[in-house]
Protein backbone atom coordinates (compact mmCIF):
# COMPACT_ATOMS: atom_id res chain seq x y z
CA UNK A 1 0.00 0.00 0.00
CA UNK A 2 2.01 3.23 -1.28
CA UNK A 3 0.19 5.21 1.32
CA UNK A 4 1.44 3.45 4.05
CA UNK A 5 5.03 3.93 2.63
CA UNK A 6 5.24 7.25 2.59
CA UNK A 7 2.66 8.49 5.76
CA UNK A 8 4.57 5.82 7.71
CA UNK A 9 7.90 7.08 6.57
CA UNK A 10 6.95 10.23 7.48
CA UNK A 11 5.37 10.03 11.11
CA UNK A 12 8.88 7.96 11.85
CA UNK A 13 10.98 10.84 10.66
CA UNK A 14 8.67 12.96 12.94
CA UNK A 15 9.20 11.07 16.03
CA UNK A 16 12.62 10.46 15.70
CA UNK A 17 13.53 14.19 15.40
CA UNK A 18 11.16 15.05 18.11
CA UNK A 19 13.18 14.28 21.23
CA UNK A 20 16.23 17.00 19.71
CA UNK A 21 14.23 20.11 18.28
CA UNK A 22 16.36 22.98 18.53
CA UNK A 23 19.36 20.91 19.02
CA UNK A 24 22.28 22.10 16.85
CA UNK A 25 24.34 20.08 14.83
CA UNK A 26 27.31 20.28 16.50
CA UNK A 27 25.98 18.97 19.71
CA UNK A 28 24.22 16.02 17.78
CA UNK A 29 27.45 15.45 15.69
CA UNK A 30 28.93 14.75 19.36
CA UNK A 31 25.98 12.16 19.96
CA UNK A 32 24.01 11.49 16.94
CA UNK A 33 20.31 10.49 17.21
CA UNK A 34 20.62 6.64 15.87
CA UNK A 35 17.03 5.23 17.27
CA UNK A 36 13.59 6.48 18.57
CA UNK A 37 14.52 8.46 21.87
CA UNK A 38 12.89 9.40 24.62
CA UNK A 39 11.89 12.76 26.49
CA UNK A 40 14.74 15.37 25.55
CA UNK A 41 12.87 18.89 24.20
CA UNK A 42 9.22 18.29 24.86
CA UNK A 43 9.50 15.87 27.92
CA UNK A 44 7.56 12.97 25.45
CA UNK A 45 7.73 9.58 25.57
CA UNK A 46 9.59 7.74 22.49
CA UNK A 47 7.72 7.19 19.72
CA UNK A 48 5.47 10.13 19.92
CA UNK A 49 4.90 12.45 16.35
CA UNK A 50 4.30 16.07 16.68
CA UNK A 51 2.25 19.10 14.62
CA UNK A 52 3.95 17.60 11.61
CA UNK A 53 1.88 14.25 11.67
CA UNK A 54 -1.08 15.73 13.09
CA UNK A 55 -1.92 18.00 10.32
CA UNK A 56 -0.86 15.61 7.97
CA UNK A 57 -3.74 13.30 9.54
CA UNK A 58 -6.34 16.01 9.63
CA UNK A 59 -5.38 16.71 5.88
CA UNK A 60 -6.11 12.96 5.10
CA UNK A 61 -9.06 12.57 7.88
CA UNK A 62 -10.85 15.86 6.24
CA UNK A 63 -10.17 14.60 2.76
CA UNK A 64 -11.68 11.30 2.93
CA UNK A 65 -14.63 12.45 4.82
CA UNK A 66 -15.77 14.79 2.21
CA UNK A 67 -14.12 12.71 -0.75
CA UNK A 68 -12.44 15.72 -2.22
CA UNK A 69 -10.36 19.06 -0.99
CA UNK A 70 -12.90 21.14 0.84
CA UNK A 71 -10.93 24.21 2.71
CA UNK A 72 -13.44 25.02 5.29
CA UNK A 73 -13.59 21.06 6.39
CA UNK A 74 -9.92 21.14 6.51
CA UNK A 75 -9.42 23.83 8.87
CA UNK A 76 -12.24 22.47 11.01
CA UNK A 77 -9.81 19.59 11.06
CA UNK A 78 -6.67 21.48 11.94
CA UNK A 79 -9.23 23.32 14.80
CA UNK A 80 -9.95 20.04 15.96
CA UNK A 81 -6.09 19.17 16.92
CA UNK A 82 -5.49 22.84 17.63
CA UNK A 83 -8.17 23.02 20.46
CA UNK A 84 -9.60 19.25 21.27
CA UNK A 85 -5.72 17.45 20.88
CA UNK A 86 -7.21 15.45 17.90
CA UNK A 87 -4.61 13.78 15.68
CA UNK A 88 -2.53 13.44 18.17
CA UNK A 89 -0.73 10.57 21.16
CA UNK A 90 -0.85 12.57 24.28
CA UNK A 91 -2.06 16.41 23.83
CA UNK A 92 -0.76 18.92 21.44
CA UNK A 93 2.84 20.43 22.59
CA UNK A 94 4.22 22.03 19.22
CA UNK A 95 2.82 24.47 16.90
CA UNK A 96 4.20 27.39 14.67
CA UNK A 97 3.04 31.08 14.85
CA UNK A 98 2.15 31.09 11.46
CA UNK A 99 0.02 28.13 11.48
CA UNK A 100 -1.40 29.44 15.18
CA UNK A 101 -2.24 32.59 13.47
CA UNK A 102 -3.95 31.59 10.19
CA UNK A 103 -6.01 29.55 12.62
CA UNK A 104 -7.14 32.32 14.96
CA UNK A 105 -7.38 34.38 11.96
CA UNK A 106 -10.28 31.52 10.60
CA UNK A 107 -11.81 30.73 14.35
CA UNK A 108 -11.88 33.63 16.17
CA UNK A 109 -12.00 36.25 13.18
CA UNK A 110 -14.36 34.40 10.88
CA UNK A 111 -12.01 34.95 8.15
CA UNK A 112 -12.53 32.66 5.04
CA UNK A 113 -10.44 29.83 5.17
CA UNK A 114 -8.51 30.69 1.82
CA UNK A 115 -7.80 34.36 3.45
CA UNK A 116 -6.57 32.98 6.97
CA UNK A 117 -2.78 31.98 5.80
CA UNK A 118 -0.41 34.42 6.22
CA UNK A 119 1.69 36.21 3.52
CA UNK A 120 4.57 37.84 4.61
CA UNK A 121 7.91 37.22 3.82
CA UNK A 122 8.54 36.44 7.60
CA UNK A 123 5.77 33.53 6.62
CA UNK A 124 8.00 31.43 4.87
CA UNK A 125 8.49 28.77 7.73
CA UNK A 126 7.65 24.99 7.07
CA UNK A 127 4.20 24.70 8.23
CA UNK A 128 2.04 23.68 5.01
CA UNK A 129 5.51 21.94 3.51
CA UNK A 130 4.90 19.55 6.25
CA UNK A 131 1.55 18.42 5.94
CA UNK A 132 1.12 18.97 1.91
CA UNK A 133 2.54 15.16 1.22
CA UNK A 134 -1.49 13.63 1.05
CA UNK A 135 -1.86 14.90 -2.17
CA UNK A 136 0.70 13.50 -3.76
CA UNK A 137 -1.50 10.84 -3.73
CA UNK A 138 -4.55 11.82 -5.40
CA UNK A 139 -4.31 11.72 -9.25
CA UNK A 140 -5.37 14.28 -10.63
CA UNK A 141 -3.93 17.28 -8.28
CA UNK A 142 -3.24 20.40 -9.63
CA UNK A 143 -0.95 22.76 -8.55
CA UNK A 144 -3.27 25.21 -8.02
CA UNK A 145 -4.75 23.11 -5.81
CA UNK A 146 -1.84 22.21 -4.27
CA UNK A 147 -1.14 26.08 -3.60
CA UNK A 148 -4.54 27.00 -2.29
CA UNK A 149 -4.05 23.64 0.40
CA UNK A 150 -0.88 25.30 1.56
CA UNK A 151 -1.97 28.99 1.27
CA UNK A 152 -4.55 27.86 4.36
CA UNK A 153 -1.65 28.55 6.63
CA UNK A 154 1.26 29.75 4.79
CA UNK A 155 0.17 32.31 1.53
CA UNK A 156 3.55 33.65 0.58
CA UNK A 157 4.36 32.79 -2.85
CA UNK A 158 7.54 31.01 -2.13
CA UNK A 159 5.92 28.24 0.54
CA UNK A 160 3.27 27.15 -1.93
CA UNK A 161 6.05 26.86 -4.63
CA UNK A 162 8.01 24.90 -2.24
CA UNK A 163 5.00 22.46 -1.62
CA UNK A 164 4.36 22.41 -5.22
CA UNK A 165 7.87 20.82 -5.69
CA UNK A 166 7.55 18.54 -2.73
CA UNK A 167 4.58 17.06 -4.57
CA UNK A 168 5.86 16.74 -8.01
CA UNK A 169 9.13 14.99 -6.55
CA UNK A 170 6.57 12.72 -4.34
CA UNK A 171 4.31 11.73 -7.36
CA UNK A 172 7.02 10.97 -9.64
CA UNK A 173 8.40 8.54 -7.19
CA UNK A 174 4.84 7.43 -7.12
CA UNK A 175 4.87 6.84 -10.85
CA UNK A 176 8.29 6.21 -12.28
CA UNK A 177 11.31 3.74 -11.40
CA UNK A 178 13.93 6.50 -11.57
CA UNK A 179 17.07 7.34 -9.66
CA UNK A 180 16.21 9.72 -6.89
CA UNK A 181 18.52 12.45 -8.89
CA UNK A 182 16.04 11.81 -12.13
CA UNK A 183 12.87 12.71 -9.69
CA UNK A 184 14.26 15.59 -8.85
CA UNK A 185 15.71 16.74 -12.11
CA UNK A 186 12.74 15.94 -13.74
CA UNK A 187 10.53 17.67 -10.76
CA UNK A 188 12.62 20.89 -11.51
CA UNK A 189 12.20 21.12 -14.65
CA UNK A 190 8.37 21.20 -14.64
CA UNK A 191 8.29 23.76 -11.73
CA UNK A 192 10.77 26.19 -13.40
CA UNK A 193 8.64 25.61 -16.50
CA UNK A 194 5.83 26.31 -14.91
CA UNK A 195 6.71 29.38 -12.52
CA UNK A 196 9.03 31.31 -15.50
CA UNK A 197 7.79 34.05 -14.73
CA UNK A 198 7.61 34.08 -11.33
CA UNK A 199 10.77 35.82 -9.46
CA UNK A 200 10.51 33.58 -6.44
CA UNK A 201 12.70 31.53 -8.63
CA UNK A 202 15.32 32.60 -7.41
CA UNK A 203 15.22 31.04 -4.06
CA UNK A 204 14.98 27.74 -5.38
CA UNK A 205 18.34 28.05 -7.47
CA UNK A 206 20.40 25.90 -4.81
CA UNK A 207 18.03 23.11 -5.43
CA UNK A 208 17.85 23.66 -9.69
CA UNK A 209 21.33 23.39 -9.67
CA UNK A 210 22.16 20.80 -7.86
CA UNK A 211 24.20 22.97 -5.37
CA UNK A 212 23.96 21.58 -2.23
CA UNK A 213 27.00 20.38 -0.83
CA UNK A 214 26.65 22.31 2.62
CA UNK A 215 23.07 22.45 3.32
CA UNK A 216 21.92 24.03 6.98
CA UNK A 217 18.84 22.93 8.85
CA UNK A 218 16.31 25.37 10.18
CA UNK A 219 12.68 26.42 10.26
CA UNK A 220 12.64 28.45 6.07
CA UNK A 221 10.78 26.10 3.86
CA UNK A 222 14.10 26.42 1.35
CA UNK A 223 16.22 25.28 3.54
CA UNK A 224 14.32 22.57 4.52
CA UNK A 225 13.61 21.12 1.29
CA UNK A 226 17.10 22.32 0.19
CA UNK A 227 18.11 19.18 3.28
CA UNK A 228 15.47 16.70 2.29
CA UNK A 229 17.11 16.59 -1.38
CA UNK A 230 20.42 16.63 0.22
CA UNK A 231 19.87 13.57 2.51
CA UNK A 232 17.45 11.56 -0.62
CA UNK A 233 20.38 12.24 -3.11
CA UNK A 234 23.75 11.01 -0.44
CA UNK A 235 22.22 8.09 1.25
CA UNK A 236 20.63 4.83 0.04
CA UNK A 237 18.69 3.27 2.14
CA UNK A 238 15.68 4.78 4.83
CA UNK A 239 16.91 4.76 7.48
CA UNK A 240 19.94 6.50 6.56
CA UNK A 241 18.16 8.90 4.98
CA UNK A 242 15.95 9.77 7.92
CA UNK A 243 19.01 9.85 10.79
CA UNK A 244 20.96 12.03 8.53
CA UNK A 245 18.26 14.45 7.95
CA UNK A 246 17.58 14.34 11.88
CA UNK A 247 21.04 14.68 12.53
CA UNK A 248 21.41 18.15 10.99
CA UNK A 249 19.94 19.44 14.01
CA UNK A 250 17.31 22.77 14.42
CA UNK A 251 13.92 21.96 12.77
CA UNK A 252 15.07 17.82 13.65
CA UNK A 253 10.73 16.59 13.23
CA UNK A 254 9.99 18.62 10.41
CA UNK A 255 13.32 17.99 8.23
CA UNK A 256 13.34 14.19 9.37
CA UNK A 257 9.17 13.87 8.77
CA UNK A 258 9.97 15.43 4.94
CA UNK A 259 12.62 13.41 3.93
CA UNK A 260 11.19 10.15 5.65
CA UNK A 261 7.84 10.78 3.52
CA UNK A 262 10.33 10.40 -0.10
CA UNK A 263 12.16 7.61 1.55
CA UNK A 264 9.28 5.87 2.56
CA UNK A 265 7.78 6.22 -0.85
CA UNK A 266 11.26 5.71 -2.60
CA UNK A 267 12.26 2.61 -0.59
CA UNK A 268 9.12 1.22 0.95
CA UNK A 269 7.42 0.43 4.21
CA UNK A 270 9.27 -3.01 4.37
CA UNK A 271 12.80 -1.03 4.67
CA UNK A 272 11.28 1.51 7.81
CA UNK A 273 13.33 -0.44 10.91
CA UNK A 274 10.66 -2.72 12.12
CA UNK A 275 11.60 -1.48 15.99
CA UNK A 276 11.49 2.36 15.25
CA UNK A 277 7.70 1.47 13.85
CA UNK A 278 6.86 -0.63 17.27
CA UNK A 279 8.09 2.13 18.98
CA UNK A 280 4.70 4.14 17.55
CA UNK A 281 1.83 4.69 20.09
CA UNK A 282 -1.14 4.51 17.47
CA UNK A 283 0.63 3.48 14.52
CA UNK A 284 -2.59 1.52 14.39
CA UNK A 285 -5.03 4.42 13.99
CA UNK A 286 -2.56 5.56 11.28
CA UNK A 287 -2.29 2.67 9.31
CA UNK A 288 -6.44 2.50 9.61
CA UNK A 289 -6.40 5.70 7.73
CA UNK A 290 -3.73 5.13 5.32
CA UNK A 291 -5.84 2.32 4.23
CA UNK A 292 -9.25 4.47 3.61
CA UNK A 293 -7.20 7.29 1.90
CA UNK A 294 -5.61 5.02 -0.30
CA UNK A 295 -9.00 3.45 -1.12
CA UNK A 296 -10.63 7.33 -1.65
CA UNK A 297 -7.47 7.73 -3.94
CA UNK A 298 -7.72 4.33 -5.81
CA UNK A 299 -12.16 5.32 -6.65
CA UNK A 300 -11.09 9.09 -7.30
Amino acid sequence: MKVKDGICGFVIGDALGVPVEFTRKEELDKDPVTGMREYGTYNQPAGTWSDDTSMTLATMESIVNKKAIDYDDMMGEFLEWYLNDKYTQNGLFDIGITTSSALENYHYHDTPALESGLSGERDNGNGSLMRILPLAYMKNIDYETIEKVSALTHAHERSRIACVLYVEIAKSILENDLEIQEHIANSCEKIKEYYKDSSELEHFERIFNDDLDYVESSGYVIKTLECVIHCMQTTSNYRDAVLKAVNLGRDTDTVGAICGGLAGIYYGYDEIPIDWLNKIYKLEEVLDLCEKYEAFCDES
